[in-house]
């Protein structure tokens, strides 16, 4: 049975665990398909932006992430028979750093932060990590994004860098957990090296798999929330 005894530092996904990067998807996309006179469902919408981001970062792993969102709205466009212009596309691409925190993060990641050290590994670049993080609320010990390591997960290059990193902080690797909402990018790979993993299974309530991927993989645990994460980690080594 997995428990947070001997955990010592929280490694987080960023965008769909503590971003609500759906919603910001949505409200950054639904006025441009005003704009071009179509109505497209949530749902949809949401499909579409997850088939094409998956295929543009495996296609350009290097390319930062305002430049993936940008060829992603031109493959939104396409499978709605629209364009996009260079404008569009550098909007749309400097929108992830106005996507909303879930309101239950900045509270949670202050209460953790109190017994664990907190990680972050996110398929974003830095400077728009750097906005997000002003919603997240706290210092974070460890930040690695996917323009540090040219690579955007499911691909290893992510947990690599989180190993070197808490190597350094002292931190061996079964003293870590990864906590995501993600099962494609985040869960499944985690389980490949052996790592305990928590699925903040925010899309629990909502038919299909919205933004992101299915995949197959089983976490060690699951949580609603990360409200309902953090208060399970600080009861079960209160005790």
């Amino acid at each position: 049975m997995t428990t947070f005894d001997d955990i010592r530092a929280l490694s987080f996904d960023c965008l769909g665990t503590l971003i609500d990067w759906e919603t910001g998807i949505v409200q950054a996309l639904q006025p441009w398909c005003a704009w071009r006179g179509v109505e497209v469902p949530r749902s949809r919408l949401l499909e579409l932006f997850g088939q094409a981001e998956t295929g543009v970062q495996r296609a350009h792993p290097t390319m930062i992430y305002p430049e993936v969102l940008g060829q992603v709205l031109r493959h939104v466009a396409a499978a709605l028979y629209l364009d996009a212009t260079d404008d569009e596309c550098l909007e749309f691409g400097a929108s992830v750093g106005t996507w909303p925190a879930f309101a239950d993060t900045a509270i949670a990641l202050r209460r953790l932060q109190q017994r664990y050290r907190l990680i972050i590994l996110s398929n974003i670049d830095n400077a728009s990590f750097q906005r997000c993080n002003r919603r997240l609320g706290v210092e974070l010990d460890l930040v690695i994004t996917a323009e540090d390591v040219g690579s955007y997960k499911p691909q290893m290059g992510h947990f690599d860098a989180l190993f070197a990193g808490v190597e350094e902080m002292g931190i061996a690797r079964n003293e870590l957990m990864h906590v995501a909402q993600s099962l494609y990018h985040d869960i499944a790979p985690a389980k490949r090296l052996g790592m305990r993993s928590a699925h903040i299974d925010r899309q629990r309530a909502v038919e299909g798999f919205g933004a992101t991927p299915a995949a197959d993989a089983v976490p060690d645990l699951s949580y609603h929330s990360m409200e309902e994460f953090a208060a399970a980690a600080l009861a079960d080594v209160a005790h």
